[in-house]
């Protein structure tokens, strides 16, 4: 056998108030060919038995990520396509930061995409602030922490996950998400800090963006700003899939993860 052709391993990183559960469908598809796939619960997410308060740092949300990633040995042969989605950009981004050589590729879905030049919350703030309240629908924020440094939660309420996230995806993940969605750490710069991610860290590895054409959550030209801002190896495109992709058209989506693989993983 090629070495092409032998497992390769993917690590998937879910978004904001979700989990490793999201990527149930993707998951099977990728293990059905053979392949060996870890999907994450960051902190407080899933089946994570952290609780929010006890999150002052984006490391301390990304630890479970982290801990895998350290977990792994230093040869190609352990290499990760590391997938993230969402919010989960910008803690793919510090694993990347934390352990370049482990990673073959970093694909961003429809992702937050950090640069080496502003703080890691920077383009999250950028939508958010382009935005209005009323974008926001039923979704519920709060704070937590100290008063001289706060920190943000948020919790997506049903009505912005049916009109914004899931409305092309099959009905039942829907409603799947609504009994399992968890308040969530938002990365603010009061969680992330304000120093950049490195260039010979992070902006080391190689990126790949996968744009969504129908993300109401994060629209198509913010996607595309983001990769203007800094520049990927590769972009890649699937159309008729909302900001749920892994849900609406998961096929897709798996061909896409395999073709990644292939092109970037070392033979």
């Amino acid at each position: 056998m090629e070495k092409n052709n032998q497992k390769k391993r993917f690590v998937l990183v879910h978004g904001l108030c979700h989990g490793a559960w999201t990527w149930y469908k993707v998951k099977t598809l990728l293990e059905a060919t053979g392949h060996c796939v870890t999907a994450v619960d960051l902190a407080a997410s899933g089946i994570n038995m952290t609780r929010v308060e006890e999150i002052q740092t984006l490391k301390d949300y990304c630890k479970p990520l982290l801990e895998f990633m350290s977990s792994l040995g230093p040869d190609d042969d352990d290499k990760v396509i590391l997938v993230a989605h969402s919010m989960g950009g910008i803690p793919a981004a510090l694993a990347a930061d934390i352990f370049p050589c482990k990673i073959a590729a970093v694909v961003f879905l429809t992702a937050f995409m950090p640069d080496t030049r502003n703080p890691p919350a920077y383009v999250f703030d950028k939508l958010v602030s382009s935005g209005s309240e009323e974008d926001c629908l039923d979704t519920v924020f709060g704070t937590y922490g100290t008063p001289d440094r706060p920190l943000e939660f948020a919790l997506f309420g049903p009505k912005i996950m049916a009109k914004n996230l899931y409305q092309l995806s099959p009905v039942q993940d829907l409603e799947l998400a609504k009994m399992l969605v968890r308040v969530n750490p938002v990365v603010t710069d009061s969680l992330a800090g304000t120093r950049s991610f490195s260039e010979e860290g992070y902006g080391s590895v190689t990126r790949i963006y996968i744009i969504c054409g129908e993300d109401f959550a994060i629209p198509e030209d913010f996607q595309r700003w983001m990769i203007k801002n800094f520049p990927v190896k590769e972009v890649m495109d699937i159309k008729d899939a909302d900001h749920m992709t892994m849900f609406s058209k998961p096929q897709e989506l798996c061909a896409l993860l395999l073709e990644i693989a292939d092109k970037y993983m070392p033979k």
